[in-house]
C-alpha cells in the first residue's frame, strides 16, 4: 500500500507507473483505493462509477475497471457534504459529520472488494488517500492505516519535495502515528525530485536515521506524468495555459464544483491549441476560438458561481461576436432556458434561468445515467467513444437538433440552428481523433495523430521505465512477497 505524506503528492501516478511496470513483467496486477474523493470519475465495465485514477490504473494493469478498484467514493457536492459511492452505486448525500461517523461501517464493503481482486491477482497495488498522519481521522478510518491493520498490508509513504519541507513531512509522520501503524511501513520514497538526487543524499540519510524505515529511492519529476489526465482538483488552480502554444485558444471556466474535468487532457496536448483554465476574478478572453462549460458536481451552486464572476456576460458577449461554445454535460444544462431541482439531488434545492443559448430545459431527478455510449457527432459524421455520467433530463425543441448521435440510434444534446453553440451530455469525446479533429477543424487547427489512450499508454510505459532505474524494485518484490 503506498500513502502519503497529503494530497496531491504524486500517489496516484506512482501506483499507475507501478502497475504498468509489474504488469510489464508478467505479473498479473490490480489496483485499489480503498476510498477516494474526486468529482473526476469513469464508468466502470461492470456497472456504476469509480474515481478516475483508478480507470487510468486499470489502464497501466491492462484490464478493464471494476467497481472493486474503488469502493467508497465521495463526490464533493457542498462546503461540507459529499454524495455517497459505494461499489460503484449511489447511497445519496452525507454531510462530512455523516460520514465520519458512519464510514467505519463501510469497511466489510472496502474488504469485500478488497478480497475479490486479490482472487483474481499476482499483486494488488494499493493507494491511500491524503495523509495517515492526520491523527484526528484515525478513528474509523477506511483509507489509510485503518485499511492497512485490517487487511495486513505493507505500506510504503511517499513524501513530496517538490513542495519542500519533506524530510520533515516523513519524519513528523513518524513521529506521530500509532506505534502498531508505524510498524507497518516498511520503506519511503522522496517524490518529484528536481536536479542530481546525489545531491539529496544526506537528506535521505536523515530521513532513514530517524524513522528507521527502508529508503526505497527517490522518483524524479517525470515530464510524462503530464501526459496523463489530472487527478486532484487541487492541481488545477495553479496550472498555467496548456497546450503547444498553437494559435487556436480554447478555454474552460473553473467552476468551484468542477467535475471530469479530464475531459480537457486530450485538448492540453495538442500542438496546434492553447487551452487555459479560467479561474475566479479573471474574465473569459475576448480573443477565445472556443469555450467549453465543463461538467459540474453541483449544477445550480456553479452556475450562480458563473454568473458571480460576470462569466454569464462574458459568454453572451463572446456568442455575439460569432465565437462557439460547447456544453459538456451540466455545461451544457446550463446552455439553456432553465434548470429544476427541486428535490436537491444534484445540491440545495431549487431553480434558475440558464444562459437561454440553446432551445432546452433540464429537471433533476433520483435517477443516475452511467453508460458508455458509442455514435457518431451530427454535424461531421465523426465516430466517438466515451461515457454518460449525470442526473437530469433534458428536453425542448433545441433536442431536435442533436450534437451526437448513439450507435443505438439515441439521440444526445443539443446544438443552435447555426451550429456555434452546441452541447450533450457525453463525457470523453475528445479522446478519440476523429471527434477531437471535427470539434477543431471549424477552429483552423489540426488533431494529432491517434486516440488519446494511445498517449496515456506510452506515458504509462514511459514511467514505469523511470520507477524501474529510480526506484528499489527488489526491494519493493520483497515487501510485497514476491
Amino acid at each position: 500500500m503506498f500513502q502519503g505524506c497529503g494530497s496531491d503528492v504524486g500517489k496516484s501516478t506512482l501506483v499507475a507507473g507501478l502497475c504498468r511496470h509489474f504488469t510489464n513483467q508478467g505479473l498479473r496486477v490490480r489496483p485499489f483505493k480503498p476510498q477516494n474523493m474526486s468529482n473526476n470519475a469513469a464508468v466502470a465495465e461492470d456497472g456504476g462509477e469509480i474515481g478516475r485514477a483508478q480507470a487510468l490504473q486499470a489502464q497501466a494493469c491492462r484490464v478493464p475497471p471494476s467497481v472493486h478498484m474503488n469502493p467508497v467514493l465521495l463526490k464533493p457536492q457542498g462546503e461540507r457534504g459529499a454524495q455517497l459511492v459505494v461499489q460503484g452505486q449511489v447511497w445519496g448525500a452525507w454531510t462530512a459529520k455523516a460520514f465520519t461517523q458512519g464510514k467505519r461501517a463501510l469497511m466489510p464493503r472496502v474488504l469485500e472488494s478488497y478480497a475479490k481482486l486479490r482472487a483474481e491477482a499476482d499483486l494488488v497495488i494499493v493507494e491511500g488517500a491524503g495523509s495517515p498522519a492526520e491523527t484526528n481521522l484515525r478513528t474509523g478510518d477506511i483509507a489509510n492505516m485503518g485499511f492497512a491493520q485490517a487487511a495486513k498490508t505493507p505500506v510504503v509513504l511517499i513524501g513530496d519535495i517538490d513542495r519542500g519541507h519533506v524530510i520533515a513531512s516523513l519524519v513528523g509522520a513518524h513521529a506521530v502515528l500509532d506505534p502498531d501503524d508505524r510498524a507497518l511501513i516498511a520503506g519511503f520514497v522522496v517524490n518529484k525530485f528536481r536536479g542530481d538526487p546525489a545531491l539529496f543524499a544526506a537528506g535521505r540519510g536523515d530521513i532513514a536515521r530517524f524513522t528507521a524505515w527502508t529508503d526505497l529511492g527517490v522518483a524524479p519529476f517525470m515530464e510524462a506524468a503530464r501526459r496523463l489526465p489530472a487527478e486532484d482538483s487541487q492541481a488545477l488552480g495553479r496550472q498555467e495555459p496548456r497546450g503547444k502554444g498553437g494559435q487556436v485558444k480554447i478555454v474552460a471556466p473553473l467552476w468551484r464544483r468542477i467535475a471530469n474535468f479530464d475531459d480537457f487532457a486530450p485538448l492540453q496536448g495538442e500542438a496546434g491549441v492553447s487551452f487555459q483554465f479560467i479561474r475566479s476574478g479573471e474574465p473569459i478572453p475576448g480573443d477565445a476560438d472556443l469555450v467549453i462549460l465543463p461538467g459540474s458536481k453541483s449544477t445550480l451552486a456553479d452556475l450562480s458561481h458563473m454568473r458571480s464572476e460576470g462569466w454569464d456576460i462574458d459568454i453572451l458577449a463572446h456568442v455575439r461576436r460569432g465565437g462557439r461554445v460547447l456544453g459538456i454535460c451540466a455545461g451544457y444544462q446550463m446552455l439553456g432556458r432553465e434548470i429544476r431541482d427541486l428535490g436537491g439531488v444534484d445540491g440545495p434545492a431549487g431553480c434558475a434561468a440558464g444562459l437561454n443559448l440553446l432551445d432546452i430545459e433540464t429537471s433533476m431527478g433520483p435517477i443516475k445515467t452511467l453508460r458508455p455510449v458509442a455514435g457518431r457527432l451530427t454535424g461531421s459524421n465523426a465516430p466517438f467513444a466515451g461515457y454518460e455520467m449525470h442526473v437530469g433530463v433534458t428536453t425542448g425543441a433545441g433536442t431536435q437538433r442533436p450534437f451526437s448521435v448513439g450507435d443505438d440510434g439515441r439521440p444526445d444534446g443539443a446544438a443552435s440552428s447555426n451550429g456555434r453553440v452546441c452541447g450533450g451530455y457525453i463525457h470523453g469525446l475528445f479522446e478519440t481523433r476523429s471527434a477531437r479533429e471535427a470539434i477543431l477543424a471549424p477552429l483552423g487547427a489540426m488533431a494529432g495523430e491517434g486516440d488519446f489512450s494511445e498517449t496515456t499508454d506510452a506515458a504509462l510505459d514511459d514511467i514505469a521505465k523511470t520507477l524501474s532505474q529510480t526506484l528499489d524494485m527488489d526491494a519493493l518484490r520483497r515487501i510485497a512477497g514476491l
